[in-house]
């Protein structure tokens, strides 16, 4: 194998797959990068996969010889970031040789790889009709619904995105089991796409991905924007994702996602509209004090002035309060909050206004932007206050 190419591209893109490389590897060729350099095509491939995400990507280069290797990723990173942008690097090794030569104006270095036979294959499947979907409309599910997945293992299902395909388009939904997100995109799929996927059931598509794999795949999409839409395949309980020259397989989430839509009341007696921006920087403010005892805020609302409280009380630090303007209906009530949910939902939206539902204080809440042209719900469980 031996190439030429370019410093900031195979740095950029190295970047991009390490993301995918294993930190605890089970076997030690799961710590390299898979180089594939082809001729014919004049493209390096760069290929980062832990056996549960996998991410590949090429660049632009002048080979001379095909070929194939592994090496270390963190330690190839490192050595090309180092290396002046202005100079090309040249990659070299013998065919039957593991030790690869990297050169470039101001020096070489001397790596040793693994043989590529031992990288495990990434899942290609790309049989079947791909659904394309709108890639800027993905980040924009992706980005309202993710920060709402569970970080805890032990919950399984609970710490992926549910994505679900019909006619109307596409929804995202993510709960940790105290609140829920869910947004919909109308009319980013093509329709023949859509129908393809259907179940022979008659039942729209639905997957459940890992919000690891969804963040790197939201990484990708924002780092690299285009106007192509992406291609997705499912199969074997793999999801494939292609993307301009990039491509990202995850493992799928088999468990039953919970029926998220039963939990959403469906009429409320009580609601508050918020200026976005001023409520933001009220929870903020009080936030300080909050996250010094157990991060619950209670707000309170007075119909007869149009206003709307919000404090927070510290046991043996200290108690803060801010007060808002607000168009109230329903009678006035006291709810209390994890305020850094309520943070995360809040921020999550672009409107100049946001609204505020709820019927009890210990029934669910939920938020809503006012006036925008994606519904977008944000479902969060209060605490009980104990008087």
């Amino acid at each position: 194998m031996k190439l030429v190419c370019s410093q900031t591209e195979l740095s950029s893109s190295l970047q991009l797959v390490s993301r995918a490389v294993a930190s605890r590897p089970t076997h030690p060729v799961l710590a390299n990068v898979l180089l594939t350099a082809d001729a014919a095509t004049g493209r390096l491939s760069l290929t980062g996969f832990d056996l549960n995400l996998g991410i590949q990507t090429s660049l632009a280069a002048a080979v001379e010889s095909s070929g194939a290797i592994t090496l270390p990723s963190r330690l190839f990173s490192e050595i090309v970031s180092r290396l002046s942008s202005d100079s090309p690097i040249t990659l070299s090794c013998g065919e039957a040789d593991e030790l690869v030569q990297l050169t470039s104006l101001s020096g070489s270095y001397q790596m040793r790889g693994m043989p590529a036979e031992d990288f495990p294959d990434l899942p290609l499947m790309q049989s079947g009709t791909p659904i394309r979907i709108d890639a800027e409309a993905l980040v924009k599910g992706l980005r309202a619904t993710l920060f709402a997945s569970s970080g805890d293992e032990a919950k399984q299902v609970l710490t992926g995105v549910h994505l679900r395909l019909d006619d109307d388009g596409l929804e995202c939904a993510a709960t940790d089991g105290h609140r829920l997100a869910v947004l919909r995109l109308a009319n980013i799929t093509e329709p023949q796409a859509v129908a393809s996927a259907e179940l022979v059931a008659g039942e729209p598509f639905a997957v459940t991905v890992p919000a690891r794999s969804l963040r790197e795949l939201e990484r990708l999409l924002s780092g690299r924007p285009s106007s192509e839409p992406l291609s997705l395949f499912c199969e074997r309980g793999q999801v494939v994702v292609l993307w301009a020259d990039q491509v990202l397989t995850s493992r799928i989430l088999d468990s039953t996602y919970p029926n998220y839509r039963q939990l959403i009341p469906e009429s409320f007696n009580r609601r508050i509209v918020l200026d976005r921006r001023g409520f933001v920087s009220a929870l903020e403010r009080v936030a300080v004090l909050a996250d010094q005892h157990n991060n619950v805020i209670k707000i309170s609302s007075d119909p007869a002035g149009g206003k709307v409280m919000i404090r927070a009380d510290a046991q043996d630090v200290g108690s803060g309060s801010e007060s808002l303007a607000a168009e109230i209906s329903g009678e006035e009530i006291e709810i209390a909050f994890n305020v850094r949910y309520l943070l995360d939902g809040v921020k999550a939206m672009a409107s100049d206004q946001v609204v505020l539902q709820c019927n009890a204080p210990t029934t669910p809440a939920v938020l809503a932007p006012v006036g925008e042209e994606n519904p977008f719900t944000y479902l969060v469980m209060p605490i009980q206050i104990r008087s």
